[in-house]
């Protein structure tokens, strides 16, 4: 069975023979002008990044809402899940640090972690380097819930993937390094302009 025919993305080494566009795909003049080339002969960054941000909005729209069958909002706010992600990535985190991270006042911030701990999805510790400055801590709870959701958001994933072509598949396999790379470039402007902000 190939890669494309399991729908598993498994990276495979270049073999440096074209690929068939699967159809509306980027690239193609039917792809609502995805094909424009600019004078150095890629596509044009602003008409790639209106798209890209078409496409991006509305898969968070599609998978925040459809999850909502498992998680309903009253039981786990979206604000709460990009603290459980921030927490995640940069815990233990101190507060006005998370605030930063995720734009918010550090009273908001405060508040969300307050219902956090008594939820059981984050605890509350001492910075090692300075024992008078708290900070906050993913709990084992808070861990297991986030696996949980990051596990329902694959699943609806996967099963959207099944419906697609394998050339389709293909192709966003092959973006997907491309996307990695564009996420930590945008990660980077961000932490450059919260530095200078700071």
């Amino acid at each position: 069975m190939t890669r494309a025919e399991s729908g598993v993305a498994v990276p495979g080494p270049a073999t440096g023979r074209p690929r068939q566009r699967p159809r509306g795909a980027a690239g193609s003049a039917e792809a609502g002008g995805v094909g424009q080339v600019g004078e150095h002969g890629g596509a044009e960054p602003q008409g790639d990044a209106r798209r890209l941000t078409d496409v991006v909005a509305r898969l968070r729209r599609v998978l925040r809402t459809s999850i909502r069958a498992d998680y309903p909002w009253e039981s786990l706010p979206m604000a709460q899940v990009e603290l459980l992600q921030s927490l995640a990535e940069t815990a233990p985190a101190r507060v006005g640090d998370l605030a930063a991270r995720l734009r918010l006042a550090p009273s908001t911030v405060s508040g969300l972690i307050s219902q956090m701990i008594n939820a059981g999805l984050v605890e509350r510790g001492t910075d090692t380097r300075d024992r008078r400055v708290a900070v906050v801590a993913l709990s084992e709870a808070g861990r297991e819930q986030l696996t949980e959701w990051n596990a329902a958001h694959r699943r609806r994933i996967a099963a959207a993937l099944a419906e697609l072509d394998p050339a389709e598949r293909e192709a966003i396999d092959d973006a997907l390094p491309a996307l990695a790379r564009l996420v930590e470039q945008l990660a980077q402007q961000r932490d450059e302009a919260r530095d200078i902000e700071g």
